[in-house]
């Protein structure tokens, strides 16, 4: 990638282009790989850039280092954990400084306290507040390259700290984002990003250009590659991200704001397997509601990824959500907890299951992209057990047992697999000098992790259709969404709860789903659900001619995991009631009654005041 050069007159940037290269454990896992990344960080220094590594511990070097302290004791203190873990990081950021004095050029190792890498104090997952860069300039306009230990950093009290999973890709897109570097390459053992996992599906195909809301999804998802928190760093302070192999010159995948081919509606898909399924059955339908069952799953600081809530029936609703397989009793534990407040009828549980998703900011301007999902699962016969729906990706439930044959149809449903024939569009100059100001301002001024929010919208044109009742087996929604397409209707927001919602668990249900439409079509829309709803034997069909959808979109929401609980909060301190639910990486959806639409939109305003973009 050739460098940008900058203006530097207003910023007192170092006049040479500046780059970060960011090296994994598999890339420096023993003294001929860390000589090869050695040589390729000198080679970029000769072609005229200042050049930071980020290293990473050496192969399985952090796995060793857990397998030690597990045959001490199996609750070992986070702290000292953290000060065992940063060693990895420490002997080779050295062995990588002491390839390249061999090698004839001067280097520098520092380990993250040395650096200036603040972090708070949470020991295994701590986040970056802030990053000095007084010594790292000093040293690179001394002629140095600087090595930098990934992963790690120093809290207020000179603990060190360590990142968490992905923290070295985290370390090198932040000390890109504080140097205003003109590139952060992150080599890797593979050679960019694919449309999918190509592990699971060999035919999937390496893509030159993704957008970081695409990537944050994928990433989500699954996709490897790299970790959430560092594409939020690139998403929220502009740095170029380009994913190389550490093995061949050849180009490899850039990560930024355009696409490189905007119209597509899917860009990738990705298979989550470690979830499970948790469905809190016949629940108040009233404000408040889901804010007592995720507060209380919060508190045991438990990811929650897939939300579904759908509208509610005889004052009653049902809540479905999927997290990790291996924190499903701590999630049980705490909805049987809120279950004594809310007065639940039943709460289900599955831990066979998978969510299998495809992504494109495409699908935001197209129709039909549901159905075709849909309906390739259903000619396999695999079954979707749950449906939610965002601007940018589908995601499904089915068993655990079919979810990579999944994966391969959808993947194949949508020519991933294919070179697009339309064109690449090209890519805007990067950073003008305003916004690069902008950037810089914001460094200065705020925590470089804190939550971002970029905007709070309110969407008041849209009405809903619920079909109640549906079937639990293959092809229901496939038909649905291909006959409400015939009938020349858009689709927004899709909502299917789990299908034990509708019965005993053991001995199956039916499902409720619920979609969203614009409000002129809603007549020819629940003419088309009573058609589906009577061929199929459904219960019934009812609708609402004026909705809100409330949109609370920014950098963070997965990773601060208290956005939804704070949507759900300030919701129900006025008295609003959620009749559906949707997430994504990048955006929580709600839907509540019409008319408290703008009360909702001022609540969240000032809800989420302090962290408003």
């Amino acid at each position: 990638m050739q460098a940008r050069r900058r203006d530097t007159t207003d910023f007192n940037l170092p006049p040479m282009p500046l780059i970060v290269q960011k090296f994994g454990g598999s890339s420096v896992a023993n003294p001929e790989k860390i000589l090869r990344a050695a040589r390729r960080a000198i080679r970029a220094q000769q072609e005229g850039n200042q050049v930071v590594m980020v290293v990473s511990a050496m192969g399985d070097t952090t796995d060793d280092l857990l397998d030690l302290a597990a045959k001490i004791t199996d609750k070992p203190p986070a702290r000292e954990m953290d000060m065992l873990l940063s060693t990895g990081e420490q002997v080779s950021v050295a062995l990588m400084a002491i390839a390249i004095h061999s090698l004839g050029h001067q280097a520098v190792s520092l380990t993250g306290a040395q650096i200036g890498v603040k972090t708070d104090g949470t020991f295994r997952k701590a986040r970056i507040r802030s990053i000095e860069t007084a010594r790292l300039r000093k040293l690179l306009d001394e002629g140095n390259i600087v090595i930098a230990a990934g992963f790690q950093g120093i809290d207020d009290h000179f603990n060190i700290t360590t990142l968490g999973r992905g923290g070295s890709d985290t370390t090198a897109v932040a000390l890109a984002a504080v140097l205003r570097a003109d590139a952060c390459e992150i080599y890797t053992d593979v050679d960019g990003v694919y449309t999918t996992d190509p592990r699971v599906v060999p035919e999937a195909r390496r893509v030159g250009r993704i957008g970081y809301d695409e990537m944050l999804e994928l990433a989500s998802l699954g996709a490897g590659v790299m970790h959430s928190r560092s594409i939020e760093f690139g998403k929220k302070f502009d740095v170029p991200i380009h994913v190389r192999s550490s093995f061949t010159d050849q180009p490899g995948t850039m990560i930024v704001a355009e696409p490189e081919r905007p119209d597509l509606p899917v860009s990738g898909a990705a298979i989550t397997k470690d979830e499970a399924l948790i469905t809190v059955q016949g629940v108040p339908d009233k404000p408040g509601t889901s804010l007592e069952i995720f507060a209380r799953i919060a508190a045991k600081n438990i990811s929650v990824d897939m939300i579904v809530q759908n509208v509610g029936e005889s004052g009653k609703a049902d809540i479905s959500f999927t997290v990790p397989q291996n924190e499903l009793a701590a999630a049980l534990d705490a909805v049987r907890d809120a279950d004594l407040i809310v007065g639940a009828e039943a709460i289900a549980s599955d831990d066979q299951v998978a969510k299998v998703s495809v992504v494109g900011l495409g699908m935001a301007r197209q129709t039909g992209v549901a159905q075709k999902m849909f309906r390739a699962l259903a000619d396999a016969g695999i079954n979707i057990q749950m449906i939610t729906t965002s601007e940018i990706k589908i995601s499904v439930l089915v068993s655990r047992d079919r979810a990579a044959e999944a994966l391969r149809i959808v993947h194949h449903a949508f020519s991933l697999d294919e070179e697009p024939h339309s064109p690449i569009r090209p890519l805007t100059p990067h950073a003008a000098a305003g916004d690069a100001a902008e950037i810089v301002s914001r460094l200065q001024s705020m925590n470089m992790e804190d939550l971002t929010i970029d905007e709070i919208s309110l969407d008041n044109t849209q009405a809903r259709v619920t079909i109640s009742g549906v079937p639990d087996k293959p092809g229901i929604a496939a038909k649905v969404f291909e006959d409400v397409a015939a009938a020349g209707v858009f689709v927004d927001m899709i909502v299917q709860s789990h299908p034990a919602a509708g019965g005993h668990p053991s001995i199956g249900g039916s499902a409720t789903l619920s979609f969203t439409v614009p409000q002129n079509q809603l007549s020819k829309s629940v003419d088309a659900a009573r058609r589906i709803a009577q061929n199929l034997g459904c219960k019934g069909v009812s609708s609402s001619p004026i909705i809100a959808k409330l949109s609370v979109s920014g950098v963070g929401l997965r990773t601060h995991t208290g956005v939804a609980i704070r949507m759900f909060k300030a919701l129900a301190e006025a008295g609003i009631n959620l009749e559906m639910i949707n997430t994504s990486e990048v955006r929580v959806n709600v839907v509540v009654e019409g008319l408290s639409g703008e009360k909702g939109l001022k609540q969240l305003q000032t809800a989420f005041a302090d962290v408003m973009r």
